[in-house]
């Protein structure tokens, strides 16, 4: 069992870029269990997490309905967006500037073989991390992801998740928006669900900007708690 934890930071990197290099990740981690299972070899198992901010790029899940997506081919090259249709669960969603897209790339062999509880975990995280800009984040029953002001007309989605998982190795994660621009949102039904709203930290606050790198310490340090995780951080270039 292994719980180190490698943190990369790989800054503002492209979307098709960043999904190539986590299939490379995971593949890592899924050889080695199966040279484990084969030869008994007992070898450890790495674990990653990637912090990225991609430009504005759209991307649709498995299970996901194109329809959700409100711009034809020739609109996306208007707005300056990408779109892909990638290999996670959830519907359409929307990465860009002024978000936190985290990545975790986990052997959950590791700290607990739970696909439910590692998405409960993930959303608690976030929970957590709001609570210290004092705002109240929640569940929606039903909807994965991070919500506020459930079960009134005002309900909004902060943070969106969708993940794959393959004999409990994980790979894709959450898009927390800090100080994105929401209107790429109105491009889309956001992950599938009409009538809801999105918003983003900044504008929760009424500021202009949140200094992202705080965020991402304090989504790390409630993290690093709920997996009883040993991290360690380093800058990388893919």
């Amino acid at each position: 069992m292994n719980k180190k934890i490698e943190i990369q930071e790989l800054g503002h990197k492209d979307y098709k870029e960043t999904w190539e290099y986590q299939e490379q990740l995971f593949k890592e981690i899924l050889d080695i269990k199966v040279k484990n299972r084969r030869e008994e070899a007992g070898l450890k198992t790495p674990n990653y997490f990637l912090f990225v901010e991609h430009p504005h790029v759209y991307t649709l899940g498995k299970s996901g309905d194109i329809s959700n997506l409100l711009l034809s081919e020739e609109q996306l090259k208007e707005k300056d967006a990408t779109f892909y249709k990638i290999n996670r669960g959830g519907d359409i969603t929307y990465h860009g500037p002024g978000q936190i897209v985290g990545y975790p790339i986990l052997d959950l062999d590791n700290f607990f073989t739970d696909i439910h509880k590692y998405l409960r975990f993930l959303e608690e995280m976030v929970i957590l991390t709001l609570a210290e800009y004092d705002i109240h984040a929640t569940r929606s029953n039903g909807e994965t992801g991070v919500w506020l002001d459930v079960g009134t007309p005002f309900a909004r989605k902060i943070c969106a998740m969708g993940v794959r998982a393959s004999r409990w190795v994980t790979m894709h994660g959450f898009a927390l928006n800090v100080n994105a621009d929401l209107g790429y949102f109105d491009n889309i039904i956001p992950c599938g669900i009409k009538g809801k709203a999105v918003t983003s930290l900044n504008v929760e606050l009424g500021v202009e900007r949140v200094n992202i790198d705080q965020v991402k310490e304090k989504l790390l340090k409630h993290f690093k708690v709920l997996f009883e995780a040993e991290l360690r951080e380093q800058k990388t270039e893919v």
